[in-house]
């Protein structure tokens, strides 16, 4: 069957190259997002990919699996992306009627944007596979590989997330083996240090349920001593694509206060990203709607908080949640 479908393909038969890929195409979109940490740069390149696996397929000889050659051309026009100056531009910080208070530091990574889990599948994992699935999709593990270079970060997923043989990846890279070895421990180094994550509870558990109600009461009351018992000491606090960062619970503590104190009232509707609790926000008008402002994602760490990063209410739509509430 999957002989006569090669063949089909080769001979331009479109339904039958549909057929061989689709069952690929979610591992690869979720490859092309650990690459370049945009939900909509991942779909592009996704398309990118499976035109040219099309174009191409007549050059498919088998010598690898389907899967590992449709990995090679997605790896190789991810990399085509990251050279690219084309990134999302940092905004300027646009919250009316808010004043911050000073940043802590200026984030690089201003393209971030969040993967709804309502698209993940487990992807396949290989012996060598060095992290865990939830924490391989984490907002802080896809925020670090933005700032590797690009080859070592293909190398670091392709070796460390998918648990491809080095061998493997040298000849979807075109370099050797030893090259891809030394990239892979320069990765490794890049990430020692960096914020991946601490313990979060299991996804669904009564532990992770208990954190996020109280979340939700603490915010949608305006009650900033309770949000602020919920948060770690050095908890870190983001909203690409405007660069500032908070770290730290008194300058959190802060930030909240300027929004809370503004008269703002919300609304959160439950989803979910990157394996993490999320909410759609929504600001309660004078009119009685309340209007999507923009989708918050936590990070949990046992009965904490650690991290909370606000993403533009433009991907609402694709969480599937409405941009107003009446």
């Amino acid at each position: 069957m999957l002989t006569d479908l090669i063949s089909r393909a080769r001979a331009g038969d479109g339904e039958a190259f549909r057929e061989l890929t689709e069952p690929h195409r979610r591992e690869l979109q979720v490859h092309c997002y650990r690459m370049l940490g945009s939900l909509q740069d991942a779909e592009d390149t996704l398309q990118e990919t499976l035109l040219a696996a099309w174009q191409g397929f007549g050059g498919f000889e088998g010598r690898a699996s389907l899967r590992t050659w449709l990995y090679r051309i997605a790896t190789n026009r991810c990399l085509n992306a990251r050279r690219s100056a084309a990134r999302r531009p940092a905004k300027a910080w646009d919250v009316p009627n808010v004043q911050p208070p000073e940043p802590t530091g200026l984030g690089e990574v201003v393209w971030l944007e969040p993967f709804p889990d309502a698209l993940l599948e487990d992807a396949p994992l290989g012996p060598e596979a060095r992290f865990e699935q939830t924490e391989s999709i984490s907002l802080a593990f896809v925020t670090a590989l933005q700032a590797l270079p690009p080859r070592q970060t293909a190398v670091l997923i392709l070796r460390d997330v998918l648990g491809f043989h080095a061998n493997e990846v040298a000849e979807m890279l075109d370099t050797t083996v030893e090259s891809v070895k030394s990239a892979l421990k320069r990765a490794r180094a890049g990430l020692h240090g960096r914020r991946l994550g601490d313990s979060p509870p299991a996804a669904g558990s009564v532990a992770e349920e208990a954190v996020v109600a109280k979340f939700v009461r603490a915010w949608e009351s305006a009650d900033l001593d309770a949000l602020v018992a919920l948060l770690t000491d050095d908890v870190y606090l983001s909203m690409p694509p405007i660069p500032f960062e908070y770290v730290g619970r008194d300058v959190a503590r802060r930030f909240c206060a300027g929004i809370f104190q503004a008269s703002r009232r919300f609304e959160l509707v439950p989803t979910r990203a990157n394996g993490q609790p999320a909410f759609g926000a929504y600001l309660r008008g004078a009119d009685g709607v309340s209007h999507g402002v923009g989708l918050y994602v936590l990070t949990l760490s046992d009965d904490r908080i650690s991290a909370m990063s606000r993403f533009e209410n433009s991907i609402l739509g694709g969480f599937g949640l409405p941009r107003s509430l009446h």
